[in-house]
């Protein structure tokens, strides 16, 4: 098998998805059309590849570590491929039917897209009318959506099969590197480590935030609003949104005018993803970040989020193998996404860019109750992921019943049992948040250790950065830390960070 060609090819499939992808999502066409860019590269993505693939990656451990992490990487990406090659028609099907839904709200006649609900809600402070959001989304995703999402995961859960591992939960387990029993574990014991805590540090801020609403009456519907956080827009200037950006890469050394491989998107547009991304398209050559403009801190953290994945991508070495600039673990880039969105937090970030003194501590409160409501949030997706993902998973209606308790629970909220199927990410890509989010503890704080509290404003830490950029995602987030500070990545560290003292889980 010419493993050259291959590569090229694949590099060609990855930019033409890609750009499919950003013209979708971004809002600028209605059409999502993967097929035709499936049907070009089939070749790619075939049984017989992926098992002459898989034939290459286990002659490749004794050709050395490079190689075998190599082969690894692009039978996972050929595994990935011809999991999307049997679903492109679902694929393509749900995003345009998800585009094209209109969500008509009880009581007042007024029609909102669908992709537009979550923002809707966040900027509405009528908790009836949020209420009335949610009903209409979740009756939209229960009867249009929702055939299209259980038809994807009996495919996905029959081709695992199919290309001979026990369900896909095992398939992830192989090509991506995932130890999901040690994970789990961890995360199971950090819910525990924050289950007394969790009421004290969340209430007052969902009072203060949501008009005096108790802990116990808090519903999904809420959240949007909750993690919005408009009391605090006036600390959040939108008019200082991409100068505090600008300015934080240049306290980094980074010039954003020189970066002509960059393409930032901030314009609000009908049809646009509600969700903020960006799209990798070249590796580093054409790297595009997406943010729709909500208001507030959110735009804030969305656009440094997105712009930490940028600035990761854009700075890769060009003369790395395909493998390492588009493929690897992706806990490396959600990992500087976090480390950059976390200056939102940072009380030194606020004061040097926005001015802005959080002398009562309302930010760092609320920014510390949000982050635990996400992080109890993920640890409650992943035990219900290798459930849905299991050899034999449960039926339907008990995997319905295990989402709403496991995350009602986590959240301490009345969770819909709708998006049981829309929250399952593809390529267990929990794990993949999850353990960024503890690589980002390790990493701000070697950061802060080497270069001071203000490491954003200094150089050298830049140049520390784009080190570790450069190197794409040839290493595991586990590497990684290994490499630059000798620790193990573990959970501690999230809850030294959010200031609870206990028992280190594992």
């Amino acid at each position: 098998m010419d493993l050259a060609a291959y590569r090229t090819e694949a590099e060609t499939f990855t930019a033409e998805l890609g750009e499919e992808y950003h013209a979708h999502f971004a809002g600028l066409r209605a059409e999502f059309d993967v097929e035709p860019i499936y049907a070009r590269h089939a070749d790619l993505f075939t049984a017989d590849t992926v098992a002459r693939l898989r034939e290459q990656a286990d002659a490749a451990a004794a050709r050395g570590e490079d190689a075998a992490r190599r082969a690894r990487m692009l039978l996972d990406f050929a595994v990935e491929g011809h999991l999307g090659l049997v679903a492109t028609d679902l694929e393509a099907e749900l995003a345009q039917r998800e585009a094209g839904l209109v969500l008509s709200i009880d009581g007042d006649g007024a029609a909102i897209p669908f992709r537009e609900a979550t923002i809707v809600q966040a900027n509405e402070p009528d908790r009836t009318r949020r209420t009335a959001i949610e009903r209409a989304r979740l009756e939209a995703t229960e009867t249009q959506l929702n055939p299209l999402y259980r038809e994807m995961l009996e495919r996905t859960r029959a081709t695992a099969r199919s290309l001979g591992w026990d369900s896909y939960r095992a398939l992830c387990e192989e090509l991506k590197g995932f130890e999901l029993d040690r994970l789990a574990r961890a995360t199971r014991a950090f819910t525990l480590a924050t289950e007394d805590a969790y009421a004290p540090i969340v209430g007052p801020v969902v009072e203060r935030t949501l008009d005096g609403l108790a802990l116990d009456d808090l519903a999904r519907a809420d959240l949007p609003r909750l993690f919005r956080f408009a009391e605090a827009d006036s600390a959040f200037d939108g008019a200082q949104l991409i100068p505090s950006f600008e300015a934080t890469l240049a306290g980094l050394g980074i010039d954003p005018a020189t970066q002509r491989n960059v393409d930032l998107d901030i314009a609000s547009r009908p049809g646009k993803s509600p969700r903020a991304f960006c799209v990798a398209v070249r590796v580093p050559q054409d790297v595009r970040l997406v943010v729709p403009p909500i208001g507030g801190r959110d735009d804030f953290t969305a656009l440094l989020h997105e712009g930490g994945h940028v600035e990761h991508y854009a700075h890769v070495d060009p003369d790395l193998s395909f493998e390492y600039r588009h493929l690897g673990d992706n806990a490396i880039t959600e990992a500087f996404a976090f480390l950059f969105d976390h200056l939102v937090e940072d009380p030194a970030w606020l004061r040097a860019q926005l001015g802005v003194e959080d002398a009562d501590g309302t930010l760092a409160a609320h920014a510390r109750a949000t982050r635990l409501i996400y992080l109890r949030r993920y640890a409650a997706k992943l035990p219900y992921e290798l459930d849905a993902h299991a050899a034999d998973p449960p039926p339907d209606a008990t995997l319905r019943e295990r989402y709403a308790t496991l995350l009602g629970h986590a959240a301490h909220v009345r969770w819909p049992r709708e998006t049981y199927l829309a929250d399952l990410d593809p390529g267990f890509y929990v794990a993949c948040y999850l353990r960024a989010w503890a690589l980002e503890t390790h990493l701000r704080a070697h950061l802060r250790e080497r270069f001071g509290a203000r490491w954003f404003e200094r150089r050298e830490a830049g140049h520390a950065l784009r080190a570790l950029w450069r190197e794409g995602q040839r290493l595991s987030a586990e590497e990684l830390l290994g490499e630059l500070t000798g620790a193990e990545l573990d959970f501690g560290a999230l809850l030294d960070d959010l200031g609870l003292v206990t028992e280190r889980p594992g």
